[in-house]
Formats: C-alpha cells, structure tokens, sequence
C-alpha cells in the first residue's frame, strides 16, 4: 500500500513539497470544521496558527518588489478568510454549549481587556472600525480603480510592446513575455478587486457572530445554565470578545497586507528599499521637523524631556544622512573604480556589430515627431498595422523594421533598407499634405512640385490651410504618415522575397506542423528540405502570389517533387493548383478578367527558345524581337492603364516563365498568367494581341 501509495506520489514529499497534497488537506479540514466540533486545544492550536500565518503575509508583501510576484494573493486571501470563519464557527459552538473556548480566547478575554467586557467590547469595536472604514474600505477602493485603469491600459501596453518589436528592441519571445504579463497584471487586479469583497464580507461577519454570541450566550446562561445575570453576562461576554479579538486581528492583518499590495504599482523595488530611499532622501527636511518639535518644547507646560529627545535624534538623523554619502563616495568610487578597469581588460564583443537588421527605416532629424508619441507620431502603431496587414496578404510574417533617425540625411528625408542595402528613398515636408491629381481635378492648387514615392504619381505639397481648396478641387489629399506608411507597404510588398529567408519558412512550417502534421511529415524532409521549399515561395512572392494557402501549396509539392526538383516547374504546378486565388487577384468589380493574348507565331518562337536554352546556350533572344514585343506590349499597357484596368498577360503554360523573365524588365509588376492559372468558371476578355513581324 505504501509503495503504491509513492509509485503514484499522492504522499509523496515532492508533492508535499509542491503544495498540491498541503491545499487539498487545508480546504477539506476548513470545510470540515464548519460540522464537526473542534476540541478546545486543537482550537487553539488552529488560532495560534492564524494570527501566525496574518503576520507571516503582510511581512511578505513587504518584501515582493513587484505584485505579480505574489500573484497567488486573491486565492490565498480567499482562504484565509474562510478559515477564520470556521474558526468563528468552531469557537462559538464552544462558547454556547460550554461556556468556555480554550486557552486564548480567554487569555484575549481577560487580559486584552482587562478583566472588563465593556472595555474589551469597546476594543473590539474600535478594531472592527479601523479595519471596516479604514483599511479595508480603502484597499477596495483602491483595487477596484487599480483594476479599472490596469484594463483601460492594456490596449496601450500591447501597443507599447508592438512598437518596441517593430523598432527591433525585442525579439518576438521577449514580447511574447511582456503580453504575458500584462494579461496577468490584467488577471491579478480583476482579482484583487473580486478578492477584497471577501475582507470586507469577513468584517461584517465578525460584527455579527460578537452580537449573536453575546445574546445567544446571555439567554443560554440564564436559562440553561443557571448562571446570574450577571455571570451570564461577565462569562460570555468576556468569551465572546475574546473570540472577537483573536479573529479580527488576523483579520486587520490580512486587510493591511491587501492595502499594501495593491498600492505598490509603481514599486521598484521592495517596501522596506522603497521607504528608505525615498523618505530619507531630503535630508534638509529633518532639520525642520528637528526644530518644530524642539520648538514646541520651549512652549511653557509641554513636556520638555519628550520633545527635546525626540528633537535631538531627528536632528542626529538629518546630520548622519547629509554627510553619509561623503563618507561613502570614495569607497564607492573604489569599486566603482575597480570594476571599470574590470571591463576595460576585457575583450570588446564586435559580434552585435556584424548583425544587419532585415529591414530599416532611416529617417532625417526633422522628421522625428512622426515616429515620436510624446510628439503626436503614430508611426509605430502603422508599421504594426502594415505588419499585421502583410500576414493577412501575402501569408509571411514580416521580420520587425528597425526605425532609427540618421542626421547624415536630408533633414526631411527617409531611406529604405533590406539587408542594410537602400533600396529606395523619399522626402516629406513636415506639417505639410501631399496632393495628387487623380485626373479630375477642376481647377489647379498651387503647392510645391514633387512624386508620390511609393507609385511615382505627380504630386505637390500643400499647407494645411491648402487642404480644403484641394479637396474640393478634385485632389487626393494625404497626411505625411500615410505617405511614408504607403511608401513602406509597396517597398514590403515589392521586396517581400528577399525578406522570406530558410529561418521564416521553418517558422511558417512549424506554425502550420501543429494542424497539418501529415502534410507536412509527408513533404519534409523525405521528399523536399526547407532550402527547396523556400525557393518555391520565394519564386510565388517575387511575381505577387500570397503564400497564405500553405496547406495548398505543400500538398502540391507533395505531388510533384517525387517527379521533379526543379523550384521553377514546382513553381508553376503550385500557381495552377492555386488558380481560384490567383483569378480572384485579377478580377475586375464587374467579375470579367481583362488580358492581354500573345500571338500563335510568338508563342512557337519563344518555345524554340526555351529548347535551345534546355540544351545549354542559355536564354539567347534576338534583341530585335525583344524590341517588338517591348514596343507593342508597352502600347496596350499603356491603353490598358487609362482605362483603370489592371494588365493582364495570358499565354499557354508553356511559355508563360519564358515570357515573364523576357519582359521582367519591362515592368516587374506585370502579371503573366497561363491559361492554367485561371478558374475555369472566370470570364475572359482579350482587349489585345501581342504580335511580332518576320
């Protein structure tokens, strides 16, 4: 039995040690207590106990440094509580049925209030007023609008840590602990709050128990026991408040040790740190409290012992704090001292200095208040937006973009890094709108000429006096965040590629392993590594395909790889496994898919091309062909874009990589399909052929 009784570690140290076997026999001993009566010294013991464990938790609040580390409080509170409850109930059962309720309630009764129930009676009052109005009242109050503004500033902190990880001064587990906390400073005081009804309930239980004890007692002892009036009356009142006593003061503990928690929010450190350091800060400040009560010993009829002693050691205090830190500042510069030169002999760590950030914001000094709170800047909370919106497109989780202020730029300028590469760059007119014309406007706003960064649109800056009369004139006006949170989200969008390395994919993998487990077990690695696999996504986002469907898009490659490991011919099995999403990218309001056709004769030619560049002399084209197709595709783009559509080219899938790489520089963001790509319920328009003359 005893062995089993270990194999399963029901009454095991460990578990003892663990507290899981110690709640469970506290819990069903006070629920116990309130049936079975207790023996006066098993009473006793439990008091004795109580006011022990009172003590032993407000001296431990005022060593926690911050609340959370006392999380437990709420339940620890709850219990308590009850267990001074069952203690009440316990002790009254004595005192009714026999007069008598153990060793120290009696000494309470008798020697805390002098052998005298009414002074006794009053002393419990004033303990329950102290505790009921006072503290207790209080440490509710304060719970509760600690609670309420804990909550109200949650939306805030979240923001805060967002904007921190979008800078790069956390990593994404240092965020995920810091959300963490938040929500359990969140849990602590919503429980703070609910738990601090429980004191107050306590209290108002005492007032009550003293009252029905003490005319329970009176007619018991009058009528069962035989007792005088007033030995009914001496006996269990003197009893009745002892009771009273040894329960409110653990009580009175417990409600001061909720106080102090819930008011060490801005804490640093713990209590007994705080205190001295902040109240014996300002030593001048014990000079004068010295001097007013000296000077009140001077009075004609005060006590002059009492008033000058006191004085003298405040103003001995006051000496003492000002000259100590004379006396310890050259050993404090010793050490100090000794532990600079500690650091000088060591190696300086370069290792930080070789890391590159995915991406970066550099921006000029006069453009600081956009990304500064204290100055009204919410770029921090659009670069969250943008991060947040890139997942929701495009399927990756973009790395966080470090934002820093650069004073070798342009005052009003910003640039755009990858890989610590510039990639492109821009200028903004601080308290200025940028206004463009979106070929409507009526009549012309006078402004400062300049290009829309992100699309190279023709623009002018305005004043914000400007910004009406532009509206009305057919502008689209924007604000300078917007300008650069648009400019940043095409740059992501346009480079997304070059920002999925093998590290994110593993993270895309493993995020998607935890559903999809089969699919991912049959794919990696018996038939693809993750170098394999990313070169496929990489090759979907370079011209624009989200890769949010991962599920399709490794079920595709499970299909596949067995027959090829070719990342390009993976590549376009994938698109046209992913032809509802691409058909819906390049859908029209009116549902039709407008695209441009390339002519039978072109198609032959380009795979003849494809044949011989498979057999080694490489991707040769004839530069004059190369300037046919650029001259008659640019001319429907053209058309094409006036119109308000989107560009389209459809080919047969044969060629469709061919003709993509032959025009990538024409425009890269023109989207080639094959016919394969299309759902076969879309609707098709052609609106031009591209053709080229022998």
């Amino acid at each position: 039995m005893a062995q089993a009784m270990n194999r399963t570690g029901i009454f095991s140290w460990n578990s003892l040690r663990n507290g899981e076997v110690v709640v469970a026999l506290i819990v069903t001993l006070v629920l116990t207590m309130f049936i079975i009566p207790l023996p006066s010294v098993m009473l006793d013991l439990f008091i004795t106990l109580n006011i022990c464990g009172g003590f032993a938790i407000v001296l431990l609040t005022t060593y926690v440094q911050k609340s959370l580390e006392f999380s437990v409080f709420p339940t620890l509170l709850l219990l308590t509580t009850l267990f001074r409850l069952a203690l009440s109930v316990s002790s009254t059962r004595l005192i009714l049925l026999n007069a008598e309720a153990g060793r120290v309630i009696e000494a309470f009764g008798q020697v805390v209030a002098g052998h005298n129930y009414v002074v006794g009676f009053v002393m419990f009052i004033i303990l329950t007023i102290i505790q009921f109005l006072v503290i207790t009242k209080g440490s509710e109050r304060v719970a509760e609008v600690a609670a309420r503004f804990t909550l109200d500033a949650m939306p805030g902190k979240q923001m805060s840590i967002d904007a921190d990880l979008n800078a790069g001064l956390i990593n994404e587990t240092d965020a995920r602990a810091r959300r963490r906390e938040v929500e359990r400073e969140a849990d602590f005081y919503g429980a703070m709050d609910g738990a601090s009804k429980f004191v107050k309930g306590d209290a108002i239980a005492g007032i009550l128990i003293i009252i029905i004890n003490i005319v329970g007692g009176f007619i018991i002892g009058a009528t069962q026991k035989g007792f005088t009036i007033q030995q009914s009356l001496q006996t269990y009142s003197l009893l009745t408040i002892g009771d009273g006593l040894v329960t409110q003061i653990p009580a009175l503990l417990l409600s001061t040790a909720t106080g102090i928690l819930v008011t060490r929010s801005a804490s640093e450190d713990n209590l007994g740190s705080d205190l001295a350091r902040q109240l014996l800060a300002y030593p001048k400040i014990f000079y004068f409290v010295a001097g007013m009560i000296g000077f009140f010993g001077i009075i004609p009829g005060m006590p002059k012992l009492a008033f000058f002693t006191i004085a003298a050691i405040i103003g001995f205090m006051g000496y003492r704090l000002q000259t100590a830190p004379a006396l310890n500042e050259p050993a404090a510069a010793g050490e100090g001292g000794e532990e600079a030169a500690e650091e000088v002999k060591k190696p300086e760590n370069v290792n930080t200095l070789l890391q590159i950030d995915p991406m970066e914001l550099e921006i000029g000094y006069r453009l600081i208040p956009l990304v500064d709170p204290n100055q009204g800047g919410d770029l921090f909370e659009r670069v969250t937006m943008i991060r947040r919106q890139t997942a929701l497109e495009l399927g990756m989780v973009l790395p966080p973009i470090r934002i820093r202020d650069n004073m070798q730029l342009l005052p009003t300028s910003y640039v755009i890094k990858i890989k610590g590469v510039e990639v492109t760059k821009g200028e903004i007119i601080p308290n200025h709108y940028l206004a463009m014309d979106p070929g409507i406007v009526a009549q012309p706003v006078e402004g400062i000429a300049t290009t829309e960064p992100a699309f190279g649109l023709p623009a002018i800056w305005i004043t914000e006096a400007q910004r009406d009369e532009a509206e009305i004139s057919g502008y689209t006006v924007v604000d300078p965040p917007s300008v650069l949170a648009t400019h940043l989200t095409e740059v992501i969008k346009s480079h997304a590629y070059e920002l999925l390395g093998r590290q994110e994919v593993q993270s895309l993998i493993n995020n998607l392993k935890e559903e999809y487990n089969v699919v991912v077990g049959e794919l990696i690695p018996n038939l693809m590594t993750i170098g394999e696999v990313q070169k496929v996504l990489v090759n979907l986002l370079k011209e624009g395909i989200p890769i949010r469907n991962l599920v399709t898009v490794l079920e595709t490659l499970a299909d596949y790889a067995p027959m090829t490991k070719d990342p390009e011919l993976l590549t376009e099995y994938v698109r046209q496994a992913l032809n509802r999403q691409i058909t819906k990218m390049v859908q029209s309001e009116d549902g039709v898919i407008r695209v441009i056709t390339l002519d039978p004769e072109l198609e032959q030619t380009l795979l003849k091309i494809q044949k011989e560049a498979r057999e080694g002399t490489g991707l040769a084209v004839d530069p004059r062909l190369i300037q046919q197709i650029y001259d008659k595709l640019g001319a429907l783009i053209q058309e094409v874009n006036n119109s308000g559509g989107q560009p389209v080219i459809l080919c047969s899938p044969g060629v469709r990589l061919t003709f993509r790489k032959l025009i990538e520089r024409l425009s890269s963001r023109l989207m080639v399909l094959s016919y394969n790509e299309i759902s076969p319920e879309a609707e098709v328009h052609s609106i031009g052929v591209v053709a080229i003359h022998s």
